[in-house]
């Protein structure tokens, strides 16, 4: 019989043998366990397979239904690699204790301890801070870490317990401090690393939420997604902080006969999104503005649902080498295919066909000269962009001109994207 790969913590005391090492996920489904989302939870949990254990560091779930337990819990026994243990967050409510067992507990390896401490509401439990001391004072425990979700107060954010719930934790510790070596915490949507009371403490929170701006020190644009691995060396525990690529996981594109499905839908899905936004703008000009604004609900669900589906195919490249992609597509549009068919539709004598390419392949070459100095995305330095709803023309600069270019549509029509 296989076993199970989610731990359900009935003892506070775990001993486990060869366990070595351990991979580090925080926070993979706080935003909903939505397939964009859970790619990123996927690829961490591959990851994690290269260690002994797996601890998830609290927010599991958007929210503690039987139903957000069940879902977490699946994808998990399907995709883990070793066991998986969990800590609880703020988010973790309800039937935790169903799926996960014990709140406070400790998990003692040959090599270290973890004690894991329920802090979702941001005060220790007594529960826990007695077991902390009565695990720090056993003998063959020489390196623990403490786990918990909120962080303690440090040096990076505000968003942490008081520091008088810290205190109690400390005076917990204080008689055995040599032996710890590390605080870990999640909770925050980011990544950090700081020394408090003497001690590295580790913020992970790169599991699966989307990664925000936490401070002024800590932006989003300066941490991607990831886990951190701990591990012994040499008789030290150790840790490494492992970035996840945006092409974090694969294994659904690899079977043949999915992959086409999955294109398939994409392309489905993107078609209801067309369909219902222009069914919505026949509805906006005949005054129907309830109408108009159902279709263009529907044709938001249909775009993310795409979105889900596109995420499971997408390979896209480092983040800041992607947008170079999307240039060779453009120029292939407007230097052949579009003009392919532009003389296509001339010579069958079809003047709207013929009209739509060769307006498309004017707005595709605009593209593409916005895409090549897009590609220096730090030097990029245009403020704003103007798409004419007729035609699909783009234009830039200052002033934009008083009629399109290609079409004629007024500039009263235009679609300004400025930088906010």
């Amino acid at each position: 019989m296989e076993k199970k790969k989610i731990q359900k913590v009935s003892d506070p005391v775990i001993r486990l043998k060869g366990v070595r090492s351990m991979g580090v996920i925080g926070d993979p489904g706080c935003e909903g366990l939505g397939t964009y989302n859970m790619k990123v939870y996927a690829g961490a949990l591959e990851e994690c397979g290269r260690d002994d254990i797996t601890l998830v560091v609290g927010d599991l779930v958007p929210a503690g239904t039987r139903h957000h337990y069940q879902t977490i819990q699946e994808l998990t026994e399907i995709l883990a690699g070793n066991k998986v243990y969990a800590l609880r967050g703020n988010h973790d409510t309800g039937a935790y204790t169903e799926y996960f067992g014990e709140k406070n507990y400790a998990i003692l390896t040959e090599s270290f301890a973890v004690v894991v401490l329920d802090n979702a509401q941001r005060t220790f439990e007594e529960e826990g801070i007695r077991l902390l001391s009565r695990v720090l004072a056993m003998e063959d425990v020489k390196q623990a870490i403490i786990a918990f979700h909120i962080p303690v107060p440090n040096h990076f954010i505000l968003n942490c317990v008081t520091e008088e719930e810290f205190a109690c934790l400390k005076k917990a510790y204080e008689p055995w401090k040599e032996k710890v070596k590390y605080l870990l915490c999640g909770h925050v949507h980011s990544g950090f690393e700081d020394c408090v009371d003497g001690i590295p403490l580790i913020c992970t929170g790169g599991g699966g939420a989307m990664i925000e701006d936490v401070s002024k020190d800590i932006r989003a644009s300066d941490v991607e997604h990831h886990v951190v691995h701990f591990y012994e060396r040499d008789g030290s525990l150790c840790h490494q902080i492992v970035n996840l690529s945006e092409d974090c996981y694969g294994r659904e594109r690899a079977d043949g006969v999915l992959r086409q499905k999955l294109e398939e839908t994409v392309e489905g899905e993107l078609m209801a999104h067309f369909k219902y936004m222009t069914f919505a703008d026949r509805a906006e000009r005949r005054g129907m503005k309830r109408i108009a604004n159902l279709f263009r609900a529907l044709a938001a669900s249909e775009y993310y649902h795409a979105r889900n589906f596109y995420s499971i195919l997408d390979q896209p490249a480092p983040f800041l080498e992607t947008v170079e992609t999307y240039i060779p597509g453009e120029e292939f549009e407007q230097e052949y295919f579009y003009r392919m068919l532009v003389d296509y539709a001339k010579e069958h004598a079809f003047p709207l066909a013929e009209q739509a390419y060769a307006g498309a392949a004017a707005a595709e070459k605009e593209h593409t000269l916005l895409l090549k100095e897009a590609a220096d995305m730090d030097g990029f330095s245009r403020d704003v962009i103007y798409v004419c709803p007729v035609c699909g023309y783009v234009m830039t600069g200052d002033k934009a001109p008083e009629r399109c270019p290609v079409c004629g549509g007024p500039k009263k029509q235009y679609e300004a994207y400025v930088k906010e």
